[in-house]
């Protein structure tokens, strides 16, 4: 078992009350997730949210603030993810780019249609981040402009799971 945790991004956007998700396959399962993926070696948090919504949705993603910093373990596997999930807005959508693998489809799906597929939620961040996003008080990017791969597990999380 990794003692460091996977370093994550996801992106939260809402349009007309509905939020930008992702259908995704996992080990042979369709499951619905926020656009999101790991940061990669020598990449920072913002580069890597917005390389992550461009490949599985083909949507610029333009990152406004930080939503949270989420710490959660998987109970089945035991690995640990450190998710930076940011709020902003999509722009330049190209139906032709094709979706990263894995990825189906995307969906914008209410918070009530979200909640009916409660079961097929990748992780409980999900339903977590729409809820946070809902909440409002959102952070300034300034907070995590310099934190990337190297460094991004030393933050301590905002949200635990």
């Amino acid at each position: 078992m990794p003692r460091s945790p996977d370093i994550t991004v996801a992106a939260v956007t809402q349009t007309a009350d509905r939020f930008l998700v992702v259908e995704e396959r996992i080990n042979r399962r369709l499951v619905f997730n926020q656009p999101a993926g790991h940061v990669e070696r020598g990449e920072s948090v913002l580069s890597a949210v917005v390389r992550e919504v461009r490949e599985e949705t083909a949507w610029r993603f333009v990152p406004e603030s930080l939503l949270g910093i989420y710490l959660w373990r998987n109970p089945v596997s035991g690995r640990a993810t450190l998710r930076f999930a940011f709020v902003g807005a999509v722009v330049d959508h190209d139906p032709a780019q094709p979706l990263d693998r894995g990825i189906v489809r995307t969906h914008w799906l209410s918070q009530p249609q979200l909640e009916e597929r409660h079961g097929q939620l990748r992780s409980p961040l999900v339903m977590r981040c729409i809820e946070d996003y809902r909440r409002g008080g959102f952070t300034s990017l300034a907070a995590v402009s310099a934190i990337g791969f190297e460094n991004a597990a030393a933050v301590a999380p905002t949200a635990v799971l």
